[in-house]
C-alpha cells in the first residue's frame, strides 16, 4: 500500500466549484483587486476573529508588509526562533533588519524564557511562529512583549485553523501573517498569503502599501510596491475556506490515532507533547527518532512517504553561520533537528493507510535493517 505525502492530486480532483467561481470572476474581469479579493478578506478577517485581512501576493510578503508597517528596519533586532522555514528570518533581513535567534521547546515551539534572555536595548520586535501547527505558548509571550514594551508579530502561516485557548493565531500580536502555499492547512493554486490586524491604522497603509502606495489611479501617498492577491487565487481560497473545519477535523483524527500508537512503540520515537486544550492544525505531524535516516529509507522504501522539516537549523545555515552562530548555539534544536520525522498525516488518508504508516513504524524499530 502506498501511503502519499502529497495529498494536492486529490484535494484538487473535482475542482468544478472553483471552476464556477473563476466563470464569474472572468465575466466580471476584475482581475486586479476587485470584489473578488475583498470579498476572501472578509471571510478571512471574520473567521480569525479580526477587523482586518489584508490579502497578499504569498506567506513572505505577508510577512515583510507586517515588518514594514510595523516600523521595523536597519539597526532593529528581531527575535525568532532558530527552527522555522527560511521566509520568516529572509523577510526580517529583507527589511534590512537583524535576526536574532533563540531556541525551542520540546512542542518545538520558541522557547520564550530563552526568547526573553535574548532580548537587548536594540530589540524591536519578537516573531514567534507557530510552527508545523502547533503554537508556542502564547499567554508567555504576550506578557513577555508587556514586560519589555515590545511589539510582536505573529508567523501564523502555518496555523490556520488553530487555537491557542479561545483565540485564533495570528490574533495575539499587533499583526499576524499567513500563508496559502499549497501545503498549507488552507491553500490555492499557487502562492498567496494575507495579514490580519485590528489597528486601522496599520490596516490603512498596508492597503496603500501592498497596491504601490496609491490613494487613487492618479495619486500615491508614499512609494509603494505590488504585493496583491491575484483574484483567481482568492476564489480558490474562499472556495476552500467553506470545508477547512471538516478537514482540520479529519487530521486531528489522524494525529490522535498516530499519537497513541507511536507513543507505545518505546524510546525509539518521542511524540511531542500536546497542548489539549489548543487543537493544532497538523501541518506537518512531526515526531523525533533515534536512527533516523535509516527509519526514514526504511518507511520510503516501504511505501510511507515521510519527510524531514528540517535537517539543518537557521542558525547552523551558511547566513547563520556568518552570523557568528555555531554548533552548540541552540542545543534543544539541533537535538530535534538530527532526529525529527514528517510522517503523512492529511485528510486523505484512509484508516487503512494510517494503520500502515503504524505498523511499517512498528515493523522498521523491530527490524535490523533499521
Amino acid at each position: 500500500m502506498h501511503v502519499p505525502y502529497n495529498y494536492l492530486p486529490m484535494q484538487f480532483a473535482d475542482y468544478s466549484e472553483i471552476a464556477a467561481g473563476w466563470d464569474q470572476l472572468i465575466k466580471s474581469s476584475e482581475f486586479t483587486l476587485g470584489s473578488f479579493m475583498e470579498e476572501f478578506e472578509r471571510e478571512f478577517a471574520e473567521y480569525v476573529g479580526s477587523r482586518h485581512c489584508v490579502a497578499t501576493n504569498n506567506g513572505t510578503d505577508a510577512l515583510i508588509l507586517s515588518l514594514k508597517a510595523l516600523g521595523i528596519g536597519p539597526g532593529d533586532e528581531v527575535i525568532t526562533p532558530c527552527n522555522s522555514f527560511y521566509a520568516t528570518t529572509g523577510a526580517v533581513v529583507a527589511v534590512g533588519a537583524t535576526p536574532v535567534f533563540c531556541d525551542v521547546d520540546d512542542r518545538y515551539q520558541a522557547d520564550v524564557t530563552d526568547m526573553a534572555a535574548r532580548i537587548t536595548e536594540r530589540t524591536k520586535l519578537l516573531l514567534p511562529v507557530h510552527w508545523a501547527g502547533a503554537s508556542p505558548d502564547m499567554d508567555a509571550i504576550t506578557a513577555l512583549a508587556e514586560e519589555s514594551n515590545l511589539d510582536f508579530l505573529e508567523d501564523a502561516c502555518m496555523a490556520i485553523g488553530g487555537l491557542w485557548g479561545n483565540r485564533h493565531p495570528g490574533t495575539y500580536g499587533k499583526l499576524g501573517a499567513f500563508s496559502m502555499h499549497p501545503l498549507k492547512t488552507l491553500n490555492v493554486m499557487g502562492d498567496g498569503g494575507m495579514v490580519v490586524t485590528d489597528d486601522d491604522d496599520l490596516y490603512d497603509w498596508m492597503l496603500k502599501y501592498r497596491n504601490h502606495g496609491m490613494i487613487d489611479r492618479d495619486h500615491i501617498e508614499f512609494w509603494g510596491v505590488n504585493y496583491r492577491l491575484q483574484p483567481l487565487q482568492a476564489v480558490v481560497a474562499s472556495t476552500m475556506l467553506r470545508t477547512l473545519d471538516e478537514r482540520l477535523a479529519r487530521r486531528r483524527e489522524i494525529q490522535l490515532t498516530l499519537d497513541e500508537a507511536l507513543g507505545g512503540l518505546g524510546p525509539a520515537v518521542t511524540v511531542p507533547r500536546r497542548e489539549a486544550q489548543n487543537p493544532e492544525t497538523v501541518s506537518l505531524y512531526m515526531v523525533l527518532a533515534e536512527q533516523r535516516d535509516s527509519l526514514l529509507n526504511y518507511l520510503i522504501a516501504n511505501g510511507v512517504e515521510a519527510k524531514i522539516h528540517y535537517p539543518i537549523p537557521l542558525h547552523l545555515q551558511e547566513p547563520g553561520l556568518t552570523m557568528g552562530y555555531s554548533t552548540g548555539s541552540f542545543p534543544v534544536a539541533e537535538y530535534q533537528a538530527a532526529r525529527l520525522l514528517t510522517l503523512p498525516a492529511h485528510e486523505y488518508l484512509s484508516d487503512d493507510m494510517v494503520t500502515r504508516i503504524i505498523a511499517v513504524l512498528a515493523s522498521a524499530l523491530s527490524s535490523s535493517e533499521t
